[in-house]
């Protein structure tokens, strides 16, 4: 099943970019671009959608690159499938963008959920993963470790345990126009909240028919897969390390993925690894300051030498 037309309206948002669909992986992609240069592959997390970027699409277009921002399966103006919402899948996904774009290779940047797809594109695919940018987000094993052994990490992501209700978080997420969504976005945000009218552009576009439960799926495999054997063997596949530069960014106010939890995913990176915490920040570091976040961005990305 596909995006209603309606979604149109709600996530093409008008702006420096141009909107179009791209075929990928047996669906359909909605992505925004901007500028000309090699290509920066943009990746959104929950609970939002290409649009969280528009900054960085700018930004990234001024700086000489080419940047898109994608939304993910089943979100925004893209494919809503009854299936594929497994990391390895979705990763093919972003993977899949790449080649129907045209481009030999990608630096992806990637944020909560979307970096967890980064970290998984650039262990399956590493050929097409030029450097990788992860924001908000440990690897996928540290994920995994964290959230069953760390207590407070299991309690700051008390939401991803809540996801595995049926039916009801998906109902939570839509009601009354999606408030929730706005209330997730201000309170796992730092001092700086986004304005009421940025919020307002993320909840429509949750109330789109079936975005909530495609948003959802995604969270249900990560747990649900855990003592499963797709989940035992994907574990087992992240072992494999990340071979090309990363520069992973997190705010010290995260209150959702501590800062504990997201330090320490260099050990699987067998490439040059830069940390970057921004203190005053939480989870949506891109959205509080986008200005220095860009700056951080553009410079690591023109660094020839990201090793220093």
């Amino acid at each position: 099943m596909t995006a209603p037309e309606s979604a149109a309206t709600a996530v093409r948002v008008d702006g420096p970019w141009t909107h179009r669909d791209v075929a990928a992986n047996g669906a359909r992609f909605h992505i925004a671009e901007a500028g000309e240069g090699p290509l920066v592959l943009l990746l959104h997390g929950f609970p939002e959608f290409w649009w969280a970027w528009r900054h960085q699409l700018t930004a990234l277009a001024e700086a000489g690159f080419r940047a898109v921002a994608m939304d993910l399966r089943g979100v925004g103006g893209s494919d809503r499938t009854p299936r594929g919402y497994d990391p390895a899948n979705l990763a093919l996904d972003v993977t899949g963008v790449i080649r129907s774009l045209g481009e030999p290779d990608a630096a992806l940047v990637g944020h909560g959920l979307g970096g967890y797809l980064a970290w998984t594109a650039a262990v399956m695919r590493p050929k097409l993963v030029r450097r990788l940018v992860v924001t908000s987000m440990p690897h996928p094993r540290r994920w995994r470790s964290a959230m069953l052994t760390d207590v407070r990490q299991t309690r700051a992501g008390a939401y991803v345990w809540g996801f595995q209700r049926p039916w009801l978080p998906e109902r939570h997420l839509v009601a009354d126009d999606a408030a929730l969504v706005g209330r997730l976005i201000s309170e796992w945000s730092g001092p700086r909240p986004p304005e009421e009218e940025t919020l307002a552009v993320y909840r429509r576009a949750m109330t789109i028919p079936s975005t909530a439960h495609c948003a959802i799926e995604p969270y249900r495999w990560m747990v649900r897969s855990m003592a499963r054997p797709d989940g035992i063997q994907f574990n087992r596949r992240m072992k494999r390390p990340v071979r090309v530069p990363t520069l992973h960014l997190h705010g010290s106010l995260d209150p959702v993925m501590r800062t504990r939890s997201a330090a320490g995913s260099g050990e699987y990176v067998e490439a040059p690894y830069r940390w970057r915490l921004f203190d005053g920040l939480g989870h949506f570091p891109h959205e509080e300051d986008p200005e220095s976040f860009s700056g951080e961005l553009v410079n690591w990305l023109h660094d020839p030498e990201p090793d220093r």
